[in-house]
């Protein structure tokens, strides 16, 4: 059976202290296309990731390039310059090991399967982490709607029939996750990726949970992705 090529397209903006950590992880992943978008860092991020990009491009697929800030913006930028059957979306704080990569390839032998996540770990060590996850898992599980901090992938020509991520502020990725399940099946992989709890903390987790269900469920009534950025930004 013919083996899927698979993309990794990764956003990136001010994340230098975590790029050395993120570059030898993909490098790791043995992916077919490793895009890495940067939007517009102003904390040397962009200097230092086209430097060491341009000494691994030539062995590992490495590619870099820039767009405007939006994590919408700069997947579509990446994955318009992907050639790969599968993109798989990750975010700069998240972990994700070569044999999820093979269980991707694995589950989109399948025709009828759209795309998919996986289940995720927090870093956080409290109790309180590990239910924030169980809640993560289980939403996604029985509604089939993904958030982008659980490595999303999907096929390229379906992606690129839906339009790709919808140019929105925020929720860009609950909106393709709700116009892929109208494309056939969305699989929800019980391999555990590992993405930071650095939001929850930050913020306090009791604050960032209310304020992201609010958000969700503003987001389900209607109310306008722009208007939801100006609270999630005035709440921080």
């Amino acid at each position: 059976m013919e083996k899927l090529s698979i993309a990794v397209i990764v956003p990136v903006l001010n994340e230098m202290k975590r790029l050395p950590d993120l570059m030898q992880m993909l490098a790791e992943l043995n992916a077919d296309e490793v895009m890495i978008v940067d939007g517009e860092s102003t904390d040397g991020s962009a200097d230092w990731l086209s430097g060491e990009i341009s000494k691994r491009a030539s062995e590992s697929g490495f590619v870099y390039c820039t767009s405007s800030p939006g994590r919408a913006l700069q997947l579509n930028s990446g994955a318009e310059l992907c050639h790969s059957e599968i993109l798989l979306f990750l975010h700069a704080d998240t972990g994700i090991h070569a044999a999820s990569l093979e269980r991707i390839r694995d589950v989109m032998q399948n025709p009828e399967v759209v795309g998919g996540r996986f289940d995720l770990n927090l870093t956080g060590t409290g109790l309180v982490f590990r239910l924030i996850e169980f809640m993560i898992n289980l939403r996604s599980r029985l509604s089939r709607i993904s958030t982008g901090d659980q490595a999303m992938f999907v096929r390229r020509e379906v992606f690129e029939r839906l339009g790709r991520f919808p140019n929105q502020s925020l929720m860009e990725d609950i909106e393709l996750s709700k116009r892929l399940k109208r494309e056939g099946s969305v699989v929800c992989l019980r391999e555990r990726i590992t993405t930071s709890s650095r939001r929850w903390e930050k913020h306090g987790v009791m604050r960032t949970i209310v304020l992201m269900w609010k958000l969700r469920f503003l987001y389900w009534t209607g109310v306008s992705p722009g208007r939801l950025e100006k609270m999630y930004r005035h709440a921080r």
